[in-house]
């Protein structure tokens, strides 16, 4: 397929998710920000989505710059739908727009919070943690911090991960605890 003229190159890569597979496109899928979707109704505006949803037992899209992160329920074998996802991308990608905006939207540069402990954990998540989790293709949401209680929300492969669930959020915990509050809890939601 092409995209303004040159051939798309799509690149697999997997993910310590056994269930979330990393696509590396050699086009922009997503300009500014970061997105996951669960439900096809919510993407119905961003067609790519909306077809790789409609894709036997995945469960969730994750779009983040070049690299579309697909999460599957387990019931699928990633040979055969890894290469469905590879159809569909080569398919929608001359129409797709990486500029759509969505209300889900979480952007790219990180909006300041009014609350500055909120902004230091975001930094410190930016410089420590983030890094990793985007190269295995997910990502995670400071969502609340109420006393010593930090809630997150895990996106793109990270999300249903068990080592998201263990390993990482221990390791979230220790850093920000070391770097921030020793008392700090840290919630996945």
């Amino acid at each position: 397929m092409t995209f303004d003229g040159s051939k798309i190159e799509i690149r697999t890569q997997r993910t310590p998710n056994p269930n979330a597979m990393k696509f590396i496109v050699s086009k922009t899928v997503k300009t500014d920000g970061k997105i996951s979707y669960t439900e096809a109704e919510a993407c119905r505006h961003v067609p790519l989505a909306s077809v790789l949803l409609g894709l036997a037992n995945v469960t969730q899209v994750h779009f983040f710059d070049n690299v579309i992160t697909v999460t599957q329920n387990g019931a699928s074998d990633w040979q055969a739908l890894g290469a469905a996802v590879v159809d569909r991308i080569e398919t929608e990608m001359p129409i797709h727009n990486p500029d759509f905006l969505d209300k889900l939207d979480t952007p790219k540069v990180r909006v300041e919070s009014a609350d500055p402990e909120v902004n230091r954990i975001e930094e410190i998540l930016d410089r420590t943690i983030r890094p990793g989790l985007q190269a295995d293709g997910g990502d995670l949401t400071v969502l609340e911090l109420d006393g010593n209680i930090l809630s997150i929300k895990y996106e793109g492969a990270c999300g249903g991960c068990p080592s998201s669930m263990m390993g990482t959020l221990q390791a979230i915990e220790g850093i920000l605890r070391s770097e921030f509050n020793p008392y700090l809890e840290v919630v996945a939601v």
